[in-house]
């Protein structure tokens, strides 16, 4: 409790009675045919959040059926980009009159503080109004040199049916991340929200209704990855699957996807380094990495969880890191003033402490933290600003992702040692580089195998931007014009034009 800065429970109303989330098929809400339904508990409160149906085999298939229904009568796919650039951006206009209720919903599920929780949906709106843009000016090419009786076009369709599966940790901006886009496309999509954060996707639901989205274009089933999860991935009748997960859990969907060879697009998980040279504003990088591996309490995909420094100005950086971390706000989520919330589950907050536990057994040394704490006014899960030195690159703290509050610190000597420990990984989503050299940064972010490299700065994003991992990071992009692309197939059209075609049998010939 020394080490880190507690901000105090608030007295703020919790709602009165659970949420009640059911079912979107078909344009209606309605609850699983056997009636079976699971709750949600608040991670930092400890009280029953929401309760929704629980969805089976019978609920999934309805769900896709109504899905390829909508896709095929084209009442969404053949319509205008004018008309879905429309629909869209009345979507946006109700998400930012929806953001302090979606937002304590989203608080209240996932632990994340509630100033986040609004900036992450308050924020979503503008991925709804950029994938619109995008919808008013898709269009495809034209190839007019290939003779004068010759004309080709190449047309951007939609893929068709997509199966959306989200996580917990950014439950509302990763959906915002996924389905504008699928729709500017023209396509119809089934989601399925993770079981611990289920909420405000029902909620964006029933603002798609509001917002005049014809009936089946999005239906949305609550429940586990068994059997619904699995299904939508695995369908014959769902023509892509686009997930956003853990590692492990895309290989699978991959492995069920590939019975149908369906499109797979997967956004997973990350080991994300930031290398910080001698010649670096060091309070900028200290503030930054600090920021980075305690954002959403390190549960994040792009959290900055370790950094590669060099050796000449390691000890005085980690210094200035660890009393940044004193500082950090941890506490009540519904606290204004809190920075880092509760961790999603005790099963998760054991994970975390595992790998600090297993990195000191191993001769790390712990600068901060290392530790399970316990609020004083709640009954939630928190973890303690964490900070670890005198690793090895072989250690699974340096190399799998730990998904909480814990930052690794690793040292190099030269530019080729910080690179060569930074794609010495299996992921490759993000990268970072602090140096006030721009030789020094350009030649990092021509060589570092990621998907996305900042340079002095960290975790800026834009919806115009693409965003995506190399390696087991996953695969595809989102955002920007290539997170339209993905949900696009390209169909080639070549026509003649006046001339007869040449016959390839001749037809003038004698009988002998």
């Amino acid at each position: 409790m020394n080490d880190m800065t507690m901000t105090a429970a608030v007295a703020h109303p919790l709602p009165k009675a659970p949420f009640e989330g059911r079912h979107l098929i078909d344009g209606i809400w309605q609850g699983s045919a056997d009636g079976a339904t699971f709750d949600r508990i608040s991670p930092s409160h400890g009280v029953v959040v929401s309760r929704s149906a629980r969805g089976g085999t019978a609920e999934t298939e309805a769900a896709i059926a109504a899905t390829r229904r909508a896709f095929d009568d084209g009442k969404w796919s053949r319509a205008t980009g004018k008309e879905r650039s429309t629909l869209l951006l009345k979507v946006a206009d109700l998400i930012e009159a929806n953001v302090e209720r979606m937002a304590l919903l989203e608080t209240l599920e996932s632990g994340k503080p509630i100033s986040q929780a609004r900036g992450e949906v308050a924020g979503a709106a503008d991925l709804w109004r950029y994938a619109a843009a995008l919808a008013r000016t898709l269009h495809g090419d034209s190839h007019n040199s290939l003779g004068e009786d010759m004309l080709a076009v190449v047309l951007k369709e939609p893929i068709g049916v997509v199966s959306i599966i989200t996580p917990w940790n950014f439950p509302f901006w990763i959906l915002s991340q996924k389905l504008p886009f699928a729709l500017a496309a023209g396509c119809t999509c089934v989601i399925k929200p993770s079981e611990m954060t289920p909420s405000t996707t029902v909620m964006l639901g029933e603002l798609l209704i509001e917002a005049g989205l014809p009936a089946g274009v999005v239906n949305i089933v609550l429940g586990f990855g068994q059997p619904v999860g699995a299904l939508m991935a695995e369908h014959p009748h769902v023509d892509m699957v686009s997930f956003t997960g853990s590692t492990a859990v895309g290989k699978a969907i991959s492995a069920a996807a590939s019975k149908t060879l369906k499109k797979v697009a997967l956004e997973l998980g990350g080991k994300n380094p930031q290398v910080i040279f001698p010649d670096a504003d060091l309070d900028a990088a200290a503030d930054a990495i600090t920021f980075g591996v305690y954002f959403n309490a390190g549960e994040c995909c792009n959290s900055g969880s370790r950094i590669i420094v060099h050796e000449d100005i390691a000890e005085a950086l980690v210094e200035k890191v660890v009393a940044l971390s004193r500082k950090v706000a941890f506490g009540d989520p519904l606290n204004p003033e809190t920075q880092v919330g509760a961790i999603i589950s005790p099963a998760h907050q054991q994970k975390i402490g595992a790998y600090v536990r297993d990195a000191v057994a191993s001769g790390a040394k712990l600068a901060l933290g290392g530790e399970a704490v316990h609020h004083p006014g709640l009954p939630g899960d928190f973890f303690s600003p964490t900070v670890v030195t005198n690793i090895s690159p072989d250690m699974p703290i340096a190399r799998e992702e730990v998904f909480g509050p814990v930052l690794a610190v690793l040292t190099f000597k030269t530019l080729e040692e910080a690179i060569s420990l930074v794609n010495d990984a299996s992921y490759g989503l993000s990268a970072g580089v602090w140096s006030e050299n721009v030789h020094t940064c350009l030649a990092f972010a021509r060589r570092a195998e990621a998907g996305t490299v900042w340079t002095n700065t960290w975790m800026d994003g834009f919806p115009e931007v693409a965003f995506g991992g190399f390696k087991q990071s996953g695969q595809g992009r989102e955002n920007g014009r290539y997170g339209l692309d993905e949900f696009l197939e390209i169909k080639s059209v070549v026509m003649r034009i006046g001339k007869t075609r040449p016959n390839w049998v001749a037809t003038d010939f004698r009988n002998d």
